[in-house]
């Protein structure tokens, strides 16, 4: 490997990082307001929530924190129901087999159950050596600290990927990298405004930057 990075290992976040599952969500998002009685969202103010923080969108819907968990685990349990119909992102495939070719070591961390991810990544999950998943919306921090023991590795070698303001918080939490990719959840300018230590517009540049 030739690369100048100090990174050995990439823990990458799943929804909206590697699999394009955005619209799925929102398309759901109106029976959840519902069923947990918080603030139906209206098509017009997506992209102003893309705009503001993790934290600060769950405010703004009115969401309680006692109820993270169990909204967590509907969703969890209805992405099973429809893991055949979400795809991951162009490029995430080949960006996922180059790496693995390179001998880039990879974990991945996602509040999504770790069934539900193999089963839209089908043969690609593979080339994961450890996964760390489930739990709340803010279990991250637990899930890397988790994902750094098992590594072997001490936290300055080891960048996290992922597509919101919570990965990049949480990442900081723990000492290791923070990687953002423009693509998934969060808008792209809010993500840069965070300066995390790697923005990535498309799989390739992930590529480029690790091997």
């Amino acid at each position: 490997m030739t690369a100048a990075h100090p990174y050995k290992l990439v823990i990458f976040d799943f929804d909206g990082t590697l699999s394009d599952s955005g619209e799925w969500f929102i398309s759901i998002v109106d029976d959840l307001a519902d069923r947990f009685r918080f603030r139906r969202v209206d098509r017009d103010e997506i992209e102003t929530l893309r705009r503001r923080p993790t934290r600060e969108v769950i405010q703004h819907l009115g969401i309680p924190g006692w109820k993270l968990p169990m909204i967590a685990r509907h969703v969890r349990a209805r992405f099973r129901d429809s893991a055949a119909q979400i795809r991951t992102f162009d490029g995430v495939r080949a960006m996922l087999h180059t790496l693995t070719e390179a001998g880039i070591r990879m974990m991945l961390c996602s509040s999504n159950g770790e069934a539900n991810v193999r089963a839209v990544l089908g043969a690609d999950a593979a080339r994961f050596e450890a996964y760390f998943c489930g739990s709340g919306l803010f279990g991250k921090v637990a899930k890397f600290r988790r994902a750094i023991k098992a590594s072997g590795l001490t936290p300055p070698a080891i960048l996290s990927i992922g597509d919101e303001t919570r990965d990049i918080d949480a990442a900081r939490a723990v000492g290791i990298g923070a990687g953002a990719v423009l693509w998934g959840y969060a808008n792209p300018e809010t993500l840069v405004a965070m300066g995390p230590d790697k923005a990535f517009a498309t799989p390739d540049e992930i590529v480029a930057y690790l091997t």
